[in-house]
């Protein structure tokens, strides 16, 4: 278990991108993040982590007219979170364009203003607009002090068609006892996929299988989608997935990235990267989506290079041009680098997600990669050298279970956490040994270990929710540890 693989392939022929894996040892001399950027603590809750009473939700939108409109589109929503908490909800509004060092400062001086009781904290936020209206380094500040999920559609009828389907699906009482859990792989010989299904998806499946046997995974059912061929997969995966149960879904396939003549326009691009590739010309793109089901009601964690969106500028850049500049690798990193976005270009959550969250008949909330997706959120290549596909489980888990989308996405950001605070430690002692004047010695097996965590750090922090955090499945919930939302006073919101 030596090399780095990549889950993105052209958007023409579909075949990879990077044919061959890369080593491991080079990403060990990449740069020690910001120093903010390791010390966070991720949102820890001592009351129950779903009741939004204790937990409070808002929103943050825009400044201007756009973030006026934006709000005004989920209105209906906003008036049910404030009956749901029993309180006001009270909207942030913020500029465009704030990098990390900005959405830090935001979040210590704005966020944690000193006038608001910590009851009345927001746990919950749910940001609107596209990254070029609310940025990407914002969401990934905050999900290290809250629950956040962004809501993005083309049109006010996307966002009303989101609002209208997860109200519904709150309002009406549950009907089935349990979830399904489906997991699939988009096996096309390929050998990120390959990987994948050997380390993640299958033994995922077999720790969900032995857990529920213990009686600890609340599924009616956990199936692994199988099919013949990638014609056969498409049909395979939309039989399930049609079906009106609510349900779990986890996919693991490549996405579509540059063709090899590149983007034909902006629109392209746009339209295009981040769809789902099953292999043989064979695709699922936000077009084909319409308005017919496509997992209703259920939640759909989609692993996926760019299948979440694409951010301004990669976080793997300067680490892929070094590797090109320094040469050594026959030219594979150039596809690669050739894909990434480029100075001044628009970033964008991808048009798949957006499509399905649109569509009235599919899920209430995506999971799903912003950026370069790997096979290292789920694979340990420092000195133990195991799979660790026990990393997703505790997602897969607790939304059976009927957790809210934000707490389940919080499961696999507790090992970002784990990896800020080790590579903290690395780098401190390091720098106090370069203090004492007696600097660490050369070591092959420490420079693996720091490669180890920067990857495992930045391929997680490529992950992020989109749609509402507080939507959960419509299933039967334990009443007894549920508690009575408070009836509150006529509240309104500050707009």
């Amino acid at each position: 278990m030596s090399d780095i693989e990549l889950l993105l392939c052209h958007a023409d022929d579909q075949r990879p991108v990077l044919e061959e894996g890369l080593p491991l040892e080079s990403a060990a001399d990449e740069a020690q993040p910001g120093g903010e950027d390791l010390v966070h603590d991720f949102a820890d809750f001592s009351d129950d982590p779903n009741d939004l009473s204790l937990q409070r939700w808002s929103v943050i939108a825009p400044e201007g007219p756009a973030g006026d409109a934006l709000l005004a589109f989920i209105e209906p929503l906003i008036r049910k979170r404030e009956q749901d908490q029993g309180a006001p909800v009270v909207p942030y509004r913020v500029p465009a364009g704030m990098d990390a060092d900005a959405a830090i400062r935001w979040s210590k001086g704005v966020y944690h203003d000193e006038s608001v009781a910590l009851e009345d904290l927001p746990r919950y936020l749910l940001v609107l607009g596209d990254l070029d209206e609310v940025s990407l380094e914002l969401q990934q500040a905050m999900a290290s002090e809250a629950l956040v999920g962004r809501l993005v559609s083309r049109s006010a009828a996307g966002y009303a068609a989101y609002v209208d389907k997860l109200l519904s699906s709150e309002r009406a009482p549950p009907v089935e006892a349990q979830a399904r859990a489906l997991f699939f792989t988009a096996q096309d010989g390929t050998a990120a996929t390959s990987i994948g299904h050997r380390a993640l998806v299958a033994p995922s499946v077999q720790r969900c299988r032995d857990t529920q046997r213990r009686g600890g995974f609340k599924a009616s059912d956990i199936e692994e989608i199988g099919y013949e061929g990638a014609d056969a997969a498409r049909s395979a995966l939309l039989a399930q997935i049609e079906r009106p149960e609510p349900s779990v879904l986890f996919t693991m396939s490549h996405g579509l990235g540059a063709p090899r003549r590149g983007w034909s326009s902006a629109d392209e691009q746009r339209a295009v990267q981040g769809a789902m590739s099953l292999g043989c010309g064979v695709r699922i793109a936000a077009e084909d989506l319409g308005d017919g089901p496509f997992l209703p009601g259920g939640i759909w964690f989609f692993l996926a290079c760019y299948g979440g969106g694409t951010p301004a500028a990669s976080a793997y850049h300067h680490w892929l041009a070094s590797l090109r500049d320094a040469g050594g690798f026959g030219g594979r990193v150039d596809g690669v680098l050739a894909g990434l976005p480029r100075p001044g270009d628009r970033p964008f959550i991808a048009a798949l997600p957006q499509a399905a969250l649109a569509n009235p008949r599919g899920p209430l909330a995506v999971m799903a990669h912003i950026d370069l997706a790997w096979t290292y959120s789920f694979q340990d290549m420092g000195p133990d050298g195991k799979d660790r596909a026990s990393r997703f489980e505790g997602v897969f888990s607790s939304l059976v279970k009927g957790a809210r989308a934000g707490n389940s996405y919080n499961e696999l950001l507790r090992y970002l956490g784990n990896a800020n605070h080790e590579l903290a430690a690395m780098y401190n002692q390091e720098a106090r040994a370069e203090m004492a004047g007696k600097p660490l010695a050369p070591d092959k097996g420490r420079a693996k270990r720091r490669a180890n965590l920067w990857m495992l750090r930045e391929d997680l922090a490529g992950y992020v929710l989109l749609g509402d955090p507080a939507a959960r499945l419509a299933i039967h919930r334990d009443r007894g540890a549920a508690r009575a939302a408070p009836a509150p006073a006529e509240v309104h919101a500050r707009l």
